[in-house]
């Protein structure tokens, strides 16, 4: 029997998985590390915590199963997140996160540099703060002593690659974040580069997705139990890797992710792009293929906030029945879910979170329920956006943290007014296993590795009713931050 490593580099906590070539999970572990933000807006880790983690967490799994039948290990992680090492590899400042919003003027200047229809056109997305280009820039400009610094240009998932292997390396999925990707021939853009003054050799090579990108060195070997030798794949950004780890990888099908952040993705067999920008277009991490997907920025992130803040006494579950009490709308209260500002569909920095109705009558469990509301109504949204721009989606499939509240899942079928159904609760690790599984020959394709891995749960139909008095909810949702975006962009100029 062969083995796979999946590893996932979370915000919240690393995750690595064990699986043998059945896809059957033999062991998971997740070390947890601080989010830091030393100012309004601003979204900062330590690189080393996220090594620490996945040596930690790969000692436990590896101990599993004779070592030499571990083949493959594949890497998944937060995108866009910058890490900077010096010509002697070491970390030259923290890692900007991927909810960070403090570059909306660098993102001003990307656009003005390259021009907006230009960038467009080569990275597929419009400058936004969560990307690495904008965050690039302000180092530049803020941090000069340590912009000189850097000889290497690195992502969360690619900083474990090289930790493992000594190689620096990312593939495409997660570079098409970086806002220095030619997205539609999956390479980086000398154009994108030299207009902003990016060192082109600081940059990783890029791989396909199941490909190849090294193999375990020694040192990493002692340190992490994997053995010497075992090739690492490109492995992918954390929604193209649960993608695969959810069987999502042919047009017409999508999924809902419901993590930290939260995602509406679909997979395309050529590039679709916004003209207005709303959604994010990618190379996926099947070969030849790519995806579009709308991003809310404070998914999970909105129920860990609301829980760790007013009902730490309180399990998830015990949250889950008491909103199940309640009506659809909270009785009257609406909350707009934009801790870290906001992407899909309004792409604004500035904007930021809102409980709207709020009145005596109110209960931490009627708050409750309107966060998990208004969090599902800003991924509607998301829905909405993809099907106005005639991309047709058949097959849904919810899955990350939320996913593993039926509760949720109900609401969510609900309010998209289709069926959604559930499959193995690994997501991204498992695609990041299957991928390792095809740079090691364990699978042929990406496609095989899902058929012989990835298995449907549960599924559940909506109630159309129900989907229409949410719809009525939605449309004052929809109406609310207009109302307010001035004054949420004073607010951030005070």
């Amino acid at each position: 029997m062969r083995y796979l490593i999946g590893i996932d580099v979370g915000t919240s906590g690393t995750k690595s998985i064990l699986i043998d070539e059945n896809g059957k999970l033999i062991a998971s572990v997740t070390a947890e590390y601080p989010l830091y933000q030393p100012q309004n807006g601003w979204a900062e880790q330590n690189p080393e915590d996220w090594w620490q983690a996945a040596a930690d967490t790969l000692r436990q799994i590896t101990a599993k199963v004779p070592a030499e039948q571990i083949a493959g290990i594949g890497l998944s992680g937060q995108m866009h997140s910058l890490v900077m090492l010096d010509k002697d590899n070491k970390v030259v400042r923290p890692a900007i996160l991927w909810c960070d919003q403090r570059t909306q003027a660098e993102c001003e200047d990307v656009e003005a540099a390259v021009g907006h229809e230009k960038l467009i056109s080569i990275t597929a997305n419009p400058a936004l703060p969560g990307f690495t280009a904008s965050k690039l820039m302000w180092v530049k400009k803020h941090e000069p002593e340590n912009y000189a610094k850097c000889a290497h240009i690195l992502l969360a998932k690619d900083y474990i690659r090289f930790r493992l292997t000594g190689e620096y390396a990312t593939e495409v999925s997660d570079a098409s974040g970086m806002q220095l990707l030619d997205v539609a021939n999956r390479c980086w853009s000398e154009e994108v580069c030299n207009i902003l003054g990016v060192d082109m050799a600081a940059l990783p090579k890029v791989y396909e997705s199941p490909e190849i990108t090294g193999r375990v060195t020694a040192e990493a070997s002692a340190l992490t139990g994997v053995p010497q030798g075992v090739v690492v794949a490109g492995g992918g950004g954390d929604n193209a890797s649960a993608a695969v780890g959810t069987g999502v990888c042919a047009a017409g099908k999508a999924f809902t992710s419901i993590g930290t952040s939260g995602v509406v993705f679909v997979p395309t067999d050529k590039t679709v792009i916004d003209p207005k920008g709303r959604i994010h277009t990618f190379c996926a991490a099947v070969p030849g293929t790519w995806h579009v997907m709308g991003v809310t920025q404070a998914a999970g992130l909105s129920l860990n906030w609301f829980r760790n803040n007013f009902a730490k006494d309180v399990s998830y579950p015990e949250l889950d029945a008491a909103c199940e009490k309640l009506p659809i709308g909270s009785e009257k209260l609406l909350y707009l879910p934009f801790l870290m500002g906001e992407r899909t569909p309004i792409l604004d920095s500035n904007a930021r979170g809102v409980f709207f109705g709020l009145s005596a009558v109110h209960t931490r469990n009627h708050m409750c329920r309107s966060v998990i509301e208004g969090v599902s109504f800003s991924l509607y949204s998301c829905l909405e956006v993809l099907q106005e721009l005639d991309i047709a989606v058949s097959d849904m499939v919810v899955c990350g943290g939320g996913s593993k509240s039926p509760f949720w899942q109900q609401l969510l079928c609900d309010l998209y007014g289709m069926p959604v159904k559930t499959v193995g609760g690994e997501g991204a690790a498992l695609g990041a296993a299957i991928l390792g599984g095809c740079a090691a020959g364990v699978y042929t394709s990406v496609a095989d590795g899902c058929d012989k891995t990835v298995q449907a749960r549960s599924s559940m139909n909506p109630d159309m009713g129900k989907h229409e008095t949410y719809r009525t909810f939605y449309g004052l949702y929809c109406r609310l931050y207009p109302a307010m975006r001035e004054s949420m962009r004073a607010l951030a100029q005070m």
